[in-house]
């Protein structure tokens, strides 16, 4: 079985002391390529070197997270942008709106969007999501966008099954991760992940957040890890009532194509 975690946050300073290890653990667990997600000017610029470090294994993207959506003006944009003409830079993002943690001003985190989203136009790479509390001004200016996008997936999906309805008649890829294994906040989504066709949907860990809690036997860490992608895949493949292999199969498929990666 191999598997594509298309989004983890390895530049995170939890991965300091052992990062080389974590790559090489979740290749052995059949994770053999990540794309590592840039959240900030400073951090996608990491995540790109990362990935330099680790040709054909390790993808990055190039974005600013609606957190720090005030950081993003002309010199943030042109830093962007020349990260985006490197081959290993494969998605514009993590961008959108969170309005549940309003770290930002709200008008900023629209301007930010609106920004990142021209970038992906200009640029014709794909872009790489995020929408918490924050659904119908995000759908507002992302509609605008959509015909001029080479492709789009909503990350870390924990909305509901309308909202997902209307990101998959948008033509967005969607993005799930450990938070389906959350018997407190995720159990709602095994009830319709079935409902995403096999072409649209993509497996993350966004590690080292959103650690499976339905691991067994329980392991003694909050970080989360791209090691555990085949836990949260075979979670996904019961729901949907097909096998760990096709499953893996089906998704690497998708993220080789939504990315432009080599098969």
């Amino acid at each position: 079985m191999e598997l594509i975690d298309i989004g983890c946050n390895l530049t995170h300073d939890s991965f300091d002391h052992d990062r080389e290890t974590v790559i090489e653990t979740a290749r052995e667990a059949g994770v053999k390529r990540m794309v590592v997600t840039g959240a900030t000017e400073a951090g996608s610029v990491q995540a790109h070197e990362l990935s330099g470090h680790w040709p054909g294994v390790l993808y990055a993207t190039a974005g600013v997270h609606p957190h720090h959506a005030e950081e993003v003006g002309a010199e943030t944009l042109s830093v962007l942008a020349e990260l985006h003409r490197e081959t290993d830079v494969v998605a514009v993002g993590e961008c959108g709106l969170d309005y549940f943690r309003d770290f930002s001003p709200r008008p900023a985190q629209r301007r930010a969007f609106e920004r990142q989203l021209e970038l992906a136009v200009d640029c014709g790479k794909p872009v790489f999501l995020h929408q918490r509390d924050a659904h119908d001004d995000f759908v507002a200016i992302f509609r605008e966008f959509r015909p001029h996008l080479a492709g789009a997936v909503v990350h870390c999906f924990t909305d509901t099954r309308e909202a997902m309805l209307e990101y998959l008649e948008m033509d967005c890829h969607i993005g799930i991760t450990g938070w389906i294994c959350d018997e407190r906040r995720g159990h709602h989504l095994k009830e319709f992940v079935h409902e995403i066709p096999a072409g649209r949907l993509m497996l993350e860990t966004d590690a080292p957040y959103l650690k499976p809690r339905n691991m067994k036997p329980k392991i003694k860490t909050r970080r989360n890890e791209p090691q555990w992608l085949p836990w949260i895949a075979g979670t996904v493949a019961a729901c949907r009532g097909v096998s760990p292999d096709q499953l893996a199969e089906e998704t690497t498929a998708t993220a080789e194509r939504f990315f432009g990666l080599e098969a």
